[in-house]
């Protein structure tokens, strides 16, 4: 029987890539103008950290090839509650994601029906039957998921790609000197005002390890594709949010629901424009419909390990997890509620930082493992080094991402840590382990 065969180091890092790009992209240009090109600065640091990150999880990805990712990475070091605390908070930053995937959507849509983002209730009532839509269109099970989001991701990627290699025969200098300290911020305030969303667009490295199994030599592709793949998405981040602020001027760019729409129909006349506009509708839309999906597979997934309530486990006749979807589509139908700002790149904001927080609290718990799988491994004296100051890198980044994230965002996600760690209480008895009693310690010693 032939041997399948396996993805090469070149395949692997196209996937790590297009996997981060996404919709994650598409509403940051009007964010970071806001701030002004200044906050450009701040693409610099997250590319150093985000790097890091990803090689830390690659590592442990060679280390730890059980089922759960992240989660199972914390338990070496933590245990059942370290995994159940992992697994939640990033069950949570899905769903929170999700919202903002929608209200990307609805950005782009507006273009088309103003009406949808006319005011914030507009906007809500919009983004909640996009998250309803993509639910609905996921109770016919995963046959067709998958291959709509390898097509619509493209919607994304090809615009801001291309923006990113031909925009620069419309950059104009002035217009770009203009948009650079409009608010007269420092350096440090600069930087720090968009760390969040700078990494909002990275957020997805971490399933690079995932297919280890599926790539020739992967103790040295694997690193290595993270590094790569994580190093061309920023090129493409840096390069197409930089140029967009020599094309379209700042309080233009600041105030768009569609920035790359608009930076095309600058280019080139508004037919081209609206084109991109709905393809990054396509896109969205796609990737909604896949996460609803790969949200819904989690909770399966943790209700069939007895860590979710036993009605995320059922399924209908074509595989959905119909109860689940419902359910989480009500969590995040509240979510869009509790989040509703006077404008689409308010709430946006509001929720990049909330999910960056509930994400990369996760990847500190499961990377600080690192440790652990490399004593229990006993590696090199030399690699230990490298994977220790390298992961230490990558936690540190992500503790000053949620500092940067501001305090709104740090006290909503400490309410989500309060909430998990209720939830686990009623979980624990279930996989606590049998424990003598203190007096037949006390006796026996």
């Amino acid at each position: 029987m032939e041997t399948p065969k396996k993805m090469s180091l070149m395949q692997l890092t196209v996937l790590v890539a297009v996997n981060m790009m996404g919709s994650g992209i598409i509403m940051l240009p009007t964010n970071m103008a806001q701030v002004g090109a200044i906050s450009l600065l701040s693409w610099g640091v997250t590319a150093v950290g985000s790097m890091a990150i990803a090689y830390a999880f690659a590592q442990c990805g060679l280390f730890n090839s059980r089922p759960g990712g992240m989660s199972a990475y914390a338990e070496d070091a933590y245990g059942k509650p370290g995994y159940f605390m992992v697994f939640l908070l990033y069950f949570f930053s899905l769903a929170i994601g999700n919202v903002a995937i929608a209200i990307s959507a609805v950005g782009y849509l507006a273009t088309f029906m103003p009406g949808l983002s006319a005011t914030p209730i507009a906007t809500c009532i919009s983004v909640i039957g996009l998250l309803w839509l993509t639910t609905f269109c996921n109770f016919g099970g995963p046959s067709v998921t998958g291959k709509i989001g390898s097509v619509t991701v493209w919607g994304v990627i090809l615009p801001v790609a291309g923006l990113s290699l031909i925009g620069w025969f419309w950059f104009k200098s002035d217009v770009f000197s203009a948009a650079w300290n409009p608010q007269g911020l420092s350096v440090g305030a600069g930087v720090g005002s968009s760390i969040s969303l700078t990494l909002w667009a990275f957020l997805g490295m971490e399933s690079a390890a995932q297919n280890s199994g599926a790539v020739e030599n992967p103790k040295k592709n694997v690193p290595l594709a993270c590094l790569f793949g994580t190093l061309g998405a920023a090129v493409i981040y840096i390069l197409s949010t930089t140029v967009i602020q020599g094309i379209v001027p700042n309080p233009e760019l600041a105030k768009s629901t569609g920035p790359f729409g608009l930076a095309y129909a600058h280019m080139f006349n508004p037919t081209i424009g609206s084109i991109v506009m709905g393809l990054a509708i396509l896109a969205c839309l796609g990737s909604l419909l896949g996460w609803q999906f790969t949200i819904s597979q989690t909770a399966k997934a943790a209700a069939d390990d007895r860590l979710f309530p036993a009605f995320f486990s059922k399924i209908n006749k074509m595989g959905a997890p119909v109860t689940g979807m419902i359910v989480m589509g009500i969590v995040q139908s509240a979510l869009a509620l509790s989040t509703i700002s006077p404008s689409l790149s308010e709430q946006f904001s509001v929720l990049v930082n909330l999910a960056v927080v509930t994400n990369v609290v996760p990847y500190i718990i499961s990377l600080s493992a690192l440790i652990v799988m490399m004593r229990k491994a006993g590696v090199p004296d030399s690699l230990y080094k490298r994977n220790v100051a390298l992961s230490l890198l990558a936690t540190l980044y992500s503790t000053y991402a949620i500092y940067a994230s501001g305090k709104d965002a740090v006290l909503g996600g400490m309410i989500i840590v309060a909430i998990t760690y209720i939830i686990y209480g009623f979980l624990a008895p279930r996989f606590a382990t049998a424990q003598p009693a203190a007096g037949a310690t006390a006796r026996a010693a």
